[in-house]
């Protein structure tokens, strides 16, 4: 790190301590899973859809078919993520639904070998350890309730989509700036997420103004300002640096679960989600591959690769 060494600290501070806000406000917030997947994507992409028509239009105009495919493929991979993990808060702890969803580096992995490129060994080794550790933490649930083992599933199919959509930016942000990228991202998750919601007659309406507050909290927090000042961060640090802090959002959320929430985890499942987060990071220092950080789209004006949503 060079002069600004201190101010890409504290951006790092603020983006761990927003994304790790997700998973206690869903938590809090009395209203479904799907619905508050819906609204923290329609108010992103009420913020972002107008200054990527207003400064993008001609990128968008001139980028060709093939870029705003993969774009809107890659918005449908992340209405998968938030449709799936977002209900998975509901269901089960939120230390337990945001660890397994952080296994996305792991799928990650995987993607990159099933496209031919080469695993280094010690990825493998991660990839066991970290299965091994999320069926350990999965396995404290089979023995407790129904509801807590759906929630874990729906905690693993939020990874794995995660996993394909930030696949599919890395090909579309070779022509497409993040602003337009993650506009359009953002516009065709909710649009996918409203019409599940249709079909699935969810409430989309009549919420608390608590609920309210919560879900444009979770738009404002961790969906821009945490997600934006990780791809801030990125301009002084590795992508390896950033999907390492990332992880910090696990305990960050376990605690402010437990001590505001009053939700704590059983014993027995903290020596699965340990051992989980640690073949994460095995796969993360493993080496050579590189990928967009484990979390999130950039807003305006920040223009590195974009990641996840939670």
């Amino acid at each position: 790190m060079r002069a600004a060494a201190p101010l890409t600290v504290l951006a790092l501070v603020v983006a761990v301590g927003a994304v790790s806000t997700s998973g206690p406000l869903i938590a809090y917030a009395a209203a479904p899973g799907l619905a508050i997947a819906l609204w923290r994507n329609a108010f992103a992409a009420g913020a972002l859809v107008p200054a990527a028509a207003a400064t993008r239009h001609r990128e968008l105009r001139h980028a060709g078919r093939t870029p705003l495919a993969i774009a809107v493929a890659a918005g449908v991979a992340l209405a998968v993520h938030f449709g799936t993990w977002v209900p998975s808060v509901k269901l089960t702890t939120v230390a337990t639904a945001t660890a397994l969803g952080a296994v996305q580096p792991v799928w990650q992995a995987l993607i990159a070998a099933l496209q031919g490129r080469r695993t280094p060994l010690r990825a493998w080794l991660g990839i066991v350890i970290a299965v091994a550790g999320a069926a350990a933490a999965t396995g404290v649930d089979v023995s407790g309730s129904a509801r807590a083992v759906a929630g874990d599933a729906l905690a693993l199919c939020g990874g794995i989509a995660v996993a394909g959509y930030t696949a599919l930016g890395e090909r579309a942000r070779a022509s497409l700036s993040t602003t337009s990228y993650t506009a359009i991202c953002y516009g065709v998750c909710a649009a996918v997420l409203l019409a599940v919601c249709l079909v699935g007659r969810v409430s989309l309406v009549g919420y608390p103004t608590g609920t309210w507050l919560a879900i444009a909290a979770t738009t404002l927090g961790p969906q821009l300002l945490g997600h934006s000042m990780f791809n801030y961060a990125l301009h002084r640090v590795s992508a390896t640096t950033v999907a390492m802090l990332v992880l910090l959002e696990v305990p960050g959320a376990g605690l402010i679960a437990w001590l505001w929430l009053g939700q704590r985890p059983p014993a027995a499942a903290w020596p699965g989600l340990a051992l989980l987060l640690a073949g994460v990071a095995v796969v993360l220092a493993s080496g050579p591959h590189r990928r967009p950080p484990a979390v999130l789209p950039a807003v305006p004006p920040v223009d590195p690769p974009a990641g996840t949503g939670r």
